[in-house]
């Protein structure tokens, strides 16, 4: 591509680079220069122009977008949408809620082919609502170099990227009140926990409040319905034997693990009972804030097996934001 000060004589089919005003209106940056345009540049005075001249082996910048998009997601799966190349621009959009899938190193190897080539995602396991911005292909100048756009494209059929549809239709909550905790407590932390279901298109289809207490716990989880049970504690849970798991597995259910390196969220354990994934929540699950709970929530009404050393990896990044309303501060107050 030859990009700079061109004449108008040799304009024909350039691309114009900066807006510029005619007499018959303006003409905008990246319209290709025909002999009307040239005709109206020239009664203006403006000779040269500031073009892009393609060269052979450049592909233009909507065409190299439409095409690595393409590849990219080379069947439309269901959940996810490509607008059309507009500027060298094509955005992949959600249609439904669920996870974004992808294979990192590939969509690098996508970004390393050339400087011209990008593609920008969000991270691997991002939670989607439809019309959430998945992805966005951006040709940064007006054309990319076809060797270049070939090895992007087959870094792009690579990265696999995909919208892991939520497989759970239905949830239920079984809330655990201790004696010194009021209704009004209780009634907090199930709008909470139906809100997030209703992110994911989730039904919250039953709630049982019971005491904090063992067999109250175990017989909930033996009779309450939906494809996932979450336990929300009116005390803290603060070890693998403490009330609500051993519930769990008094109920016949197994638990995968109690604590995650994520903050908040700390006090969350998970498992089975059967086949329907259990979540013990942490209490920072009453408040609407991004906490460690929703990852795991997530997952697992994906179909995502949640295993041990995933929970470990989520440290890195797992230092979630501050909350100011949080009664327990991470910093012990001094004096």
């Amino acid at each position: 591509m030859i990009f700079g000060l061109t004449p108008l004589d040799r304009a024909l089919g350039a691309v114009l680079a900066h807006s510029v005003q005619t007499p018959g209106g303006k003409l905008a940056k990246g319209t290709r220069l025909g002999a009307a345009e040239i005709t109206r540049l020239r009664a203006a005075g403006h000779d040269p122009v500031m073009a892009a001249r393609l060269e052979p082996g450049d592909v233009g910048e909507d065409e190299a977008a439409a095409r690595l998009a393409a590849a990219l997601v080379p069947a439309i799966p269901d959940g996810l949408r490509l607008t059309r190349p507009h500027t060298g621009r094509v955005n992949l959009v959600a249609t439904a809620p669920g996870l974004l899938s992808f294979d990192p190193e590939a969509v690098h190897q996508l970004n390393r082919a050339h400087p011209s080539i990008t593609l920008a995602t969000l991270p691997p396991l991002a939670r989607l609502a439809p019309g959430t911005l998945v992805a966005t292909v951006k040709i940064i100048p007006y054309a990319a170099p076809a060797e270049a756009l070939a090895r992007a494209e087959q870094a792009a059929a690579r990265a696999r990227l995909t919208h892991l549809p939520v497989r759970a239709a239905s949830a239920g909550l079984i809330l655990t009140l201790s004696p010194e905790e009021g209704g009004k407590l209780a009634a907090k932390g199930r709008e909470a926990v139906a809100t997030r279901l209703r992110a994911l298109g989730i039904a919250l289809t039953e709630t049982r409040r019971v005491p904090h207490e063992g067999t109250a716990i175990a017989e909930a989880i033996l009779s309450i319905k939906g494809d996932l049970i979450l336990i929300l504690t009116g005390a803290a849970t603060s070890d693998p034997e403490d009330v609500a798991p051993a519930a769990l597995r008094a109920a016949g259910g197994t638990v995968a693990r109690f604590g995650m390196p994520v903050d908040p969220g700390n006090l969350l354990f998970h498992g089975m009972f059967g086949a329907r994934p259990v979540i013990g929540l942490p209490g920072c699950a009453r408040s609407p804030a991004l906490n460690g709970a929703d990852w795991v929530l997530e997952r697992l009404a994906c179909g995502i097996e949640v295993t041990d050393d995933m929970v470990a990896r989520m440290g890195v990044g797992g230092l979630l934001k501050e909350i100011p309303i949080r009664p327990a501060p991470r910093e012990a107050k001094t004096g």
